[in-house]
């Protein structure tokens, strides 16, 4: 059995999904195996009585079969005896967690509305995931956090509260299910019709630019980009992950020191006076903090720059003067310059700078000697662009928390 979505009804462009019933059934009642480290599986199956002389083995049985193989059902596990998969079952969940909704954009983008359980927050959340494919690549933007507390006021998702920090877990699985969905493991069949890199994988760069500020929910993405990175696992390079922070200056160094991934900084304006309005975070740490701990990120060379994204907004950061003082601001920082055409959305008091304009702009950090590529939107028609995204969860008051769990 299969469920259709309807998820056109509100958008003419996106397409209705249908989406297979067994991806809506998550164990919520178990603890998940998902997002453990290695040491953790071994700790997590002597609960079941597997000898720990096993642990080391059994937990790389484990690792592959979720990471490398993809299932979600203990039952697909062959080389595992039919009577600890069944322990494994009764104690456990490796379910993936519910899909709300699949919108695909007339440019191929798809952009996933996922729900998860209520964890602390009184009432199930949802946050959004968006798949970028491109010629030779594609790209996952994750999610870290349901909703955001820096309040960056061009962006559509600092106008949803903070509700809570995502898992190392729900990290993960937005991973998943997108290689899921779009035949990305071993034996799986790409969807009919689907935009995807030519050949080889499907899954090729991950972007934590969704949902939520990273760094903070550190530990949790630390956790989860790992295992990502992890060569016996999903084996993402390290170099193929890119982690973009608003500016929480102390993890900088923390990020490079024990993640080892890329780095973008969400910048947006070349001047405190203006970045404290556009990036409020800017009050803390300001420009000269935030790109101290820039020049300081490990392993920071020709090879391995930094991104700086710079939203494009009309009148308001996009003139030569602003393009001449952005080189000057990032001098001797090996960096390239993503320059962001500003994505529209309900509300917003922002218009985007004009094409000519950015061209321009563009044109001037050029000449400087940086790489300055214009980033063509995707996904606009769905709301999956950059900037764009939002879910409607809120975190229900404490008394409304408290009279549900005295129902309970």
């Amino acid at each position: 059995m299969a469920i259709s979505l309807d998820i056109a009804r509100d958008n003419p462009n996106a397409q209705t999904v249908t989406v297979p019933a067994a991806a809506l059934q998550p164990g919520e009642d178990k603890p998940t195996l998902i997002g453990l480290s290695r040491e953790e599986l071994g700790e997590a199956l002597g609960t079941i009585g597997v000898p720990q002389k096993q642990w080391r083995m059994r937990a790389s049985q484990l690792w592959h079969w979720f990471y490398v193989r993809g299932v979600s059902d203990f039952a697909q596990m062959t080389n595992i005896a039919k009577d600890l998969r069944q322990k494994l079952d009764d104690a456990f969940t490796i379910a993936r967690p519910e899909i709300v909704s699949e919108q695909i954009s007339v440019d191929g983008t798809r952009k996933w509305l996922f729900r998860f359980p209520a964890r602390g927050a009184g009432r199930p959340v949802e946050v959004e995931t968006v798949y970028i494919p491109e010629e030779g690549r594609g790209t996952l933007c994750v999610s870290s956090q349901v909703g955001c507390t820096l309040t960056c006021t061009f962006c559509h998702t600092g106008t949803q509260k903070m509700v809570r920090n995502l898992t190392a877990e729900e990290i993960l699985s937005q991973i998943l299910i997108a290689r899921d969905r779009l035949g990305d493991f071993p034996n799986a069949d790409t969807p009919q019709g689907a935009i995807v890199p030519s050949e080889g994988r499907l899954v090729t760069n991950i972007v934590m630019m969704g949902m939520g500020e990273p760094l903070y929910n550190f530990d949790n993405v630390k956790k989860a980009l790992l295992i990502a990175s992890d060569g016996d696992g999903l084996s993402l390079s390290k170099r193929r992950i890119t982690l973009s922070t608003s500016g929480v200056v102390p993890e900088i160094f923390r990020t490079g020191d024990e993640i080892g991934c890329m780095l973008a900084i969400s910048l947006h304006a070349v001047n405190d006076e203006l970045r404290d309005v556009l990036v409020p975070i800017n009050k803390k740490w300001n420009l000269k903090a935030l790109l101290d701990a820039c020049r300081n990120y490990p392993g920071l060379s020709n090879a391995k720059r930094i991104t700086f994204e710079y939203v494009m907004l009309k009148g308001i950061n996009d003139s030569n003067q602003d393009a001449l003082d952005l080189v000057r601001l990032l001098k001797g920082i090996p960096a390239k310059i993503n320059l962001i055409p500003f994505n529209p959305w309900p509300g917003t008091d922002y218009e985007c700078s004009d094409w000519e304009r950015i061209e321009e702009f563009a044109d001037i950090v050029n000449r400087a000697g940086y790489a300055s590529p214009i980033r063509t939107p995707r996904g606009r028609d769905i709301f999956a662009a950059c900037g764009q995204l939002k879910s409607a969860s809120e975190r229900m008051r404490k008394k409304e928390r408290d009279a549900m769990a005295a129902q309970g």
